[in-house]
């Protein structure tokens, strides 16, 4: 299993094969799971800090997980639509 998509697998658990689809071919789609990934462990550790401006920066990072998570659910519902083209009228006779 892909480590980078781990966290996005447990925030969306019911789109879990949806996005190791999406990530099988989508560099972005993998590079933003990692962002998102990187983003949940700076949360954690600015969380779990003593600096003095711990409650700032992980304010901070939990706004950048949950626009990362849009991000990521933006994207696997764009993944669902299937575009139909435009059938052209048969030519009258």
């Amino acid at each position: 299993m892909d480590v980078r998509l781990m966290a996005a697998k447990l925030r969306f658990p019911s789109r879990s094969r949806a996005i190791e689809e999406r990530a099988a071919r989508d560099e972005e789609f993998r590079d933003l799971c990692t962002d998102f990934r990187d983003a949940q462990a700076a949360q954690l550790h600015w969380e779990r800090s003593t600096e003095p401006e711990r409650d700032e920066r992980s304010a901070e990072y939990l706004a950048l997980v949950d626009d990362l998570a849009r991000e990521i659910a933006s994207a696997l519902d764009k993944a669902k639509i299937i575009p139909f083209h435009k059938r052209w009228p048969k030519p009258l006779r």
